[in-house]
């Protein structure tokens, strides 16, 4: 018999990434609390998801509302708080602004409101944030000289511009990279960010923050548009069309398996030393969108993806992440490799035939 670790609640913990971490919480030791609104967008059926742990709790609630935490914490005290709880889509931030906002930002300080209230401080709380931090990051020239770039704005994407002439992109993790959102969710993330940090080390709680790159993996909403694009390119390509391709196709991300992701969450729970400052998290690799929309198309003997010269306004041209400070500092590296990756989610989808078994 495992010894409690004690509990730890999980916000968002219904969604793809509490799901694939609430096993290996409790595996650890921890009695794992699920605090999930379970939003329609995500939970099509608004139900308790079959891949949550049967070993954790789930509770329907919304984190954003004082009373979710007063009925909580009454009987309750966390000793790590996970928070996942976000919306999550760049191109919608721009047009809902206000639900992102209102989620990310003030459901994160009515959670901390309500610790201090009840005076139940947490050991530490992991905060999920994301790449979208740095927006179009940091680029250098042929001369080594650092730049910042800054947003695309839509005349120069309209344009066919790409990216910055002469310049190459850096990786997150590289200590020149700076954040710099260039979408309303990325500046949402980046709020998280700081006033969780702000809070935690004036009320003496350890704060740890991991930057994800692209998550992917079997279990991902397939009802959600804005889900993420493997799997929107794996139920295109399964449908027999194209994948359509955005700009040139030369679009760089990191593409990073969820299995990979749970873990360091694990870590940045378990283990005694936080990390200074965030942490990037992703498979370390940079991956172009027409590479992966290629290896997709394969995978279902689809049509050649079609590159399409439309673009995304706030979209960034280059993301991926240097892991070697996770390495160094929560003793993590990522372990699926992305054609072991996408061979599993695209068996997935093929098995539940494009229905989503998440919720």
């Amino acid at each position: 018999m495992v010894q409690s670790a004690g509990s730890c609640v999980v916000t968002g913990g219904a969604g793809f990434i509490g799901c694939a971490l609430s096993g290996p919480l409790a595996d650890a030791g921890y009695d794992v609390v699920a605090v999930d609104v379970l939003h329609p967008q995500v939970h099509e059926r608004r139900e308790r998801p079959a891949a949550l742990d049967e070993r954790a709790r789930l509770e329907v609630a919304d984190v954003t509302d004082a009373a979710t935490w007063d009925r909580l914490l009454e009987r309750l005290r966390p000793d790590v708080v996970v928070h996942l709880a976000a919306e999550t889509g760049t191109a919608q931030s721009l047009t809902e602004s206000t639900r992102h906002a209102h989620v990310n930002v003030v459901g994160t300080t009515t959670m901390l409101d309500a610790l201090v209230r009840h005076e139940v401080l947490p050991r530490r709380v992991v905060l999920a944030s994301s790449r979208a931090v740095y927006g179009e990051g940091t680029w250098v020239g042929a001369d080594g000289q650092a730049v910042q770039p800054g947003q695309r704005s839509h005349a120069v994407l309209e344009a066919g511009r790409w990216q910055p002439e002469g310049l190459r992109p850096l990786p997150a993790g590289d200590p020149r990279m700076v954040p710099a959102p260039t979408s309303v969710y990325g500046a949402t993330k980046l709020a998280q960010e700081h006033v969780l940090r702000a809070w935690a080390l004036a009320v003496g709680v350890e704060p740890v923050v991991l930057r994800l790159q692209n998550v992917y993996g079997a279990g991902q909403s397939l009802s959600n548009p804005y889900t993420g694009i493997v799997p929107l390119f794996a139920r295109l390509a399964r449908a027999g069309e194209a994948i359509p391709v955005y700009e040139d196709g030369a679009i760089l991300r990191d593409f990073v398996h969820v299995g990979d992701v749970a873990r360091a969450l694990l870590a940045a729970v378990t283990q005694d030393a936080v990390p200074a400052g965030a942490v990037d998290i992703g498979s370390g690799t940079a991956t172009s969108i027409h590479d992966l929309a290629r290896r997709v198309a394969a995978r279902y003997d689809a049509p050649p993806p079609q590159v399409t010269g439309r673009f995304r306004d706030g979209d960034v041209r280059a993301a991926w992440a240097d892991v070697t400070r996770a390495h160094d500092e929560l003793g993590w590296s990522p372990s699926v490799e992305l054609p072991e990756g996408l061979e599993e989610l695209c068996a997935w989808i093929d098995e539940v035939q494009g229905a989503d078994i998440i919720g």
